[in-house]
């Protein structure tokens, strides 16, 4: 399940058979919206309280204009899973998703139009931090960047072949990505070098929990979502991370921190919870 709050009140959430909930109270009391499809939907984002978009399976973009009671379908002509989305305007984005497929679209989602990602490892995840600057991640250790704004991407070095699932630069030089078995890569020279951060296995590991969500609220506090509930928080930039228990026993899809003070995450069978960010 997807998870976007635009402010601290208002929120939304997306997943299996085409579900929408909305709240406008800080998730106390979540809406069901009519989604139009029973497809699986795996993202949602707003770029103001109005205007908004999700993605989800075969193909489907769909479009918010009043702040998510009613959603509109965008026509793509493509049945491959759409995961990730970034809008760095109400115009201007780009959606993500199976066999490298990036789309790009510069008046709202009317029409999208097919970037060259050079690559078939399917992407989870894509950030534009302005309209010239994006990263995308995916399958087999894909990192790629455009300085462009996706006229042309380019595969950058991680040294490792790990699924990464999602990727969050704080600013144009400091960057993360994480992905299966505890992989988390930062970056600090606006993603030329990537450093291995992956957490170290304890003595009563077994197999290292999947990392599936990366958010910063400002440079030195950061939060990773991942499968069996497992959260961990660092408070000094990603140097050290401390396990925050698992907040819930379901793998955790979605992330998001409207401000450093309040954050939720969502995830499996509905699950939707707050996360306290007292020190």
């Amino acid at each position: 399940m997807g998870l976007y709050f635009r402010t601290p009140q208002l929120g939304w959430a997306v997943g299996s058979g085409g579900t929408i909930l909305k709240t406008a109270d800080g998730g106390k009391k979540w809406q069901k919206v009519l989604s139009g499809t029973t497809a699986t939907l795996s993202n949602v984002f707003f770029f103001n309280e109005k205007q908004g978009w999700l993605v989800g399976a075969n193909g489907t973009i769909r479009q918010s204009q009043d702040g998510g009671q009613t959603w509109q379908s965008q026509f793509v002509d493509t049945q491959v899973p759409f995961y990730g989305l970034s809008f760095v305007s109400p115009s201007e984005g780009w959606v993500v998703g199976g066999n490298g497929t990036i789309l790009h679209t510069t008046d709202g989602g009317a029409h999208w139009l097919d970037q060259a990602s050079k690559t078939n490892a399917a992407l989870y995840a894509v950030q534009f931090l302005t309209a010239r600057h994006g990263t995308a991640v995916g399958a087999v250790g894909t990192v790629l960047m455009t300085d462009d704004g996706g006229n042309t991407w380019t595969p950058q070095e991680t040294q490792g072949a790990v699924t990464l699932f999602d990727v969050y630069f704080s600013d144009v030089s400091t960057g993360w990505v994480v992905g299966n078995a505890g992989a988390i890569f930062q970056t600090t020279d606006g993603g030329n070098h990537w450093v291995d951060r992956t957490l170290p296995c304890n003595r009563t590991c077994t197999k290292l929990t999947d990392l599936l969500k990366v958010r910063f609220t400002d440079p030195q506090n950061g939060w990773i979502a991942g499968e069996r509930g497992i959260v961990y928080r660092t408070m000094d930039s990603g140097f050290t991370w401390t396990e925050q228990g698992a907040v819930a026993k379901v793998s955790l899809f979605g992330l998001s921190f409207p401000d450093g003070t309040q954050g939720w995450v969502s995830g499996e069978k509905g699950t939707i919870v707050r996360l306290s960010t007292n020190r």
